[in-house]
């Protein structure tokens, strides 16, 4: 299996400096000509790939872009899948989650959101614990590089007029969520004011 991994690795490598784009991120020209890139961990390995993803299909990434693709939870988990005769974990399944948000406006109002996920088993063998962590590493790997391609796949679909008409009708939403909020708290100010006074109270003197 590590192995077959390495191999993957060099093909993958190789096609790189041909040229050749995974599929999915090559297939459909992006319409968005830039982009800016947040995340909860703004370190981490996923926000990179996602960044070099977009370069290399010509989308410029700044923070003045005039909207955001917010990585916004990204979450690993594991469970065993399958067990040997002897009860020991024989198979584990791995899934990787990640949430996202297309972000616009000097509010930043959500326009978009959506999320991913991907599966994946790892035969676990109890004689080589060490392959075994070195091919769970390999894997995630790879499962992250598959949730970055479903991700521009999915970004190659939108395109701006998209964008410009989602951002008119959420900035109108949250004016009149405003204006709404405004207006009640006004109504409650002349409630108050239209109340009677009550006097203070006078204690005669002993």
């Amino acid at each position: 299996m590590i192995k077959r991994n390495l191999l993957l690795i060099g093909l993958t490598a190789l096609l790189s400096a041909c040229g050749f784009q995974l599929r999915g991120t090559g297939d459909v020209q992006f319409t968005l000509n830039e982009l800016n890139v947040t995340a909860r961990n703004a370190y981490g390995d996923t926000v990179k790939e996602v960044t070099a993803a977009l370069e290399s299909n010509k989308v410029k990434v700044n923070q003045g872009a005039p909207y955001t693709l917010a990585l916004t939870n990204e979450q690993e988990t594991q469970r065993t899948a399958s067990y040997t005769s002897s009860a020991q974990t024989a198979e584990t399944e791995l899934t990787t989650h990640l949430d996202y948000e297309i972000r616009g406006g000097s509010q930043q109002l959500v326009l978009m959101q959506n999320q991913l996920e991907v599966q994946s088993v790892q035969t676990q063998d109890g004689n080589n614990l060490i392959g075994s962590d070195q091919e769970g590493n390999q894997l995630r790997k790879e499962m992250r590089r598959d949730l970055v391609n479903q991700l521009m796949l999915r970004l190659q679909l939108i395109t701006p007029g998209q964008l410009d008409a989602l951002l008119q009708t959420a900035e109108a939403k949250a004016q009149a969520e405003a204006q709404a909020e405004a207006d009640a708290a006004e109504a409650e100010r002349q409630r108050q004011e239209a109340q009677p006074q009550q006097s203070p109270i006078e204690i005669p003197a002993q």
